[in-house]
């Protein structure tokens, strides 16, 4: 189903964010259900940091460097 591929494709950006194959994506009002449910089953979410644009656009970006959490 297309909710599938979507919430895929999702997991795929946030892992190239992870490996630092791309500084940061975004999210449209309307992609974000589809997001969520990636963004809620990836692993490292904690930091997959997203920043607010007008019109309600998010920008994502990951923050490599959290210290010593465990990992």
């Amino acid at each position: 189903s297309r909710g599938l591929g979507d919430v895929y494709k999702r997991q795929a950006l946030m892992n190239q964010l992870k490996d630092q194959k791309i500084e940061q994506f975004e999210v449209t009002p309307e992609e974000f259900p589809a997001f969520q449910k990636a963004f809620m089953a990836f692993d490292t979410r904690k930091r997959v940091i997203g920043q607010a644009e007008k019109g309600g656009t998010l920008i994502y970006h990951y923050d490599q460097d959290t210290g010593n959490d465990g990992e």
